[in-house]
């Protein structure tokens, strides 16, 4: 029980970089800087759902709150988003409009996980939401997946091996964030009914939904959508990451239950964030979309020829090895050595136990700027060009 001037222990545990100590230097550094560790686009959203394009005279009542489940207007074009994407029954009930999908996350486990209680994340996976599984005093569990499961048996076996009693939930992200792989659809629908076999709950963290680049994303609501939670964001949608805009759809009961906990939090997401989300939905979103998305995926697979390493399947990340590179002073050491050159791509501890791998995004910064901040990376790893 912690007492003044402790803190809760599950807090404390929470590393307060998620990346690296070494991301303080970007504010000084001298010379051109390649900042891949960040998962972000260079790209503005569509012109005309840019917040400079909202007028109070348009939108009166913009700068107060919004109703805390979200606007009117915005829930339903992601119900018939939603409905139009997965074939499953949906209506306003089952939506709940979110502090991005950061804030959509934190209110699912704040509802579903009480102290003690374990979450299996399959890994590597997207390092906020171990600590989010901290946040509401409950044990993130790692289970090493993407790279190590090749079928739907062995998928089945991995997350056997990690459950327990104590056990509430099952997080999967798809396309993954890091390592740009896509979950194939039999692999989900297994785990679907295992979640169900063992009365559990189902994330399912769906960001990069419209960012595949081999085969197409299999949503998971329509596998089990008494369990499933699945989360969506404007943010990697449309290149709304500040505006902090995403949702959560689930079961109605217990999206009710979600309200409370992100009433008592972020009470509502910024009406302003909403008005351009409605704008996206409307249509002035997906060409941006269809952009945005051949432009990743030739970024993409640039950076994957030039490292040497497989294409992305979806998302906007490469998960790299880099283990043959790391001398006596660790990872720790080759991203000092990064650093010096202007370089900057996250660690892979942040993504569960992956002491010698490096994340890269290859969105973060305008594609000449990732091409040579790709071609340092690829010179410190002695690696060439793969062919074809």
């Amino acid at each position: 029980m912690p007492r003044f001037p402790r803190v809760a222990p599950s807090v404390a545990s929470i590393e307060g970089s998620i990346y690296t100590a070494l991301a303080h230097k970007l504010a000084t550094f001298e010379g051109e800087i390649y900042p891949l560790h960040i998962g972000d686009t260079w790209m503005e959203p569509a012109a005309g759902s840019r917040m400079e394009d909202l007028r109070v005279a348009d939108h009166p009542g913009m700068h107060r709150y919004s109703m805390p489940q979200g606007l009117p207007e915005l829930l339903d074009a992601i119900v018939d988003r939603t409905v139009e994407r997965t074939s499953v029954p949906t209506k306003r009930d089952n939506v709940l409009v979110a502090a991005g999908a950061t804030g959509a996350l934190g209110a699912v486990i704040g509802t579903i996980v009480e102290p003690g209680d374990e979450v299996l994340i399959l890994a590597p996976h997207w390092p906020l939401i171990a600590g989010i599984v901290r946040s509401f005093h409950g044990e993130p569990v790692a289970a090493p997946f993407i790279g190590r499961v090749d079928t739907a048996d062995s998928a089945i076996e991995v997350v056997t091996s990690h459950l327990t009693e104590k056990t509430v939930a099952l997080y999967v992200s798809t396309p993954n964030n890091p390592t740009g792989r896509v979950i194939p659809p039999d692999w989900l629908q297994a785990l679907a009914r295992w979640c169900a076999r063992h009365e559990l709950w189902l994330v399912s963290d769906e960001v990069y939904e419209d960012y595949v680049y081999q085969g197409e994303h299999a949503y998971t609501r329509p596998m089990a959508p008494e369990r499933v939670f699945s989360v969506h964001s404007f943010s990697k949608a449309y290149g709304m990451a500040g505006n902090r805009c995403g949702y959560v759809v689930g079961p109605e009961e217990a999206v009710t239950q979600l309200r409370k906990v992100s009433t008592h939090t972020f009470y509502s997401t910024p009406t302003a964030s909403q008005l351009a989300a409605l704008k996206a939905l409307q249509g002035l979103g997906e060409p941006w979309v269809e952009k945005a998305r051949e432009s990743y995926r030739a970024m993409g697979n640039a950076a994957a020829d030039r490292l040497g390493v497989a294409r992305p399947q979806g998302s906007t990340f490469l998960f790299i090895d880099v283990e043959d590179q790391l001398d006596e002073r660790g990872l720790k050491g080759f991203l000092e050595d990064c650093v010096e050159r202007g370089l900057f791509v996250a660690p892979g501890p942040s993504f569960g136990p992956y002491p010698s791998h490096v994340r890269v995004c290859y969105t973060a910064a305008p594609p000449e700027i990732v091409d040579r901040g790709i071609a340092i990376l690829a010179e410190m790893l002695g690696r060439e060009a793969r062919k074809g």
